[in-house]
């Protein structure tokens, strides 16, 4: 018998897959499609930029990388917070959102003494816009990033 551990992020993506698929009343009503776009599928990697299940986005966590490739911007955790961000606000608007409606974001550091400096960057990015966040530091992250962040937002109606 095998025991799994949900963290709090993987508790709140249950619920809301759980909610999404009973607001009908039945199970297996809602729309999951999995998103990708060419630069994406280009890279070869083993996972989607995004799900969607019905009007809610869930996006792989994104890093400081230049688009299309996999190399870092380079200048620190500023740049790629920054570039990070940027790499949000892409995959969110080609996908019906936008920075403006995220619900939820977790950030992942390689090492948290560089937090205040990460928290200058994202505040400017959200503004009075404040999503529920959670950050954690670790000993390493793809590729060599100094940060990592996913996040969780709803789509624009129209969409």
């Amino acid at each position: 018998m095998h025991e799994f551990s949900y963290g709090v992020l993987g508790a709140l993506t249950l619920l809301a897959l759980d909610t999404a698929c009973t607001d009908s009343g039945q199970r297996g009503d809602a729309e999951l499609t999995h998103l990708n776009s060419p630069e994406m599928e280009a890279l070869g990697l083993p996972f989607s930029e995004a799900v969607r299940v019905d009007n809610v986005l869930y996006l792989s966590g994104q890093i400081g990388n230049l688009p299309g490739t996999t190399e870092l911007v380079p200048g620190g955790i500023r740049e790629e917070t920054s570039q990070t961000l940027e790499n949000i606000r892409v995959v969110l608007e080609r996908h019906g959102s936008s920075l403006d409606r995220v619900a939820k974001c977790t950030i992942f550091l390689a090492d948290i003494a560089e937090w205040p400096l990460m928290n200058e960057v994202y505040a400017d990015y959200f503004g009075d816009h404040k999503p529920a966040r959670s950050a954690v530091a670790g000993s390493g992250l793809a590729l060599g990033a100094r940060v990592e962040i996913d996040c969780i937002a709803v789509v624009d109606d129209g969409e």
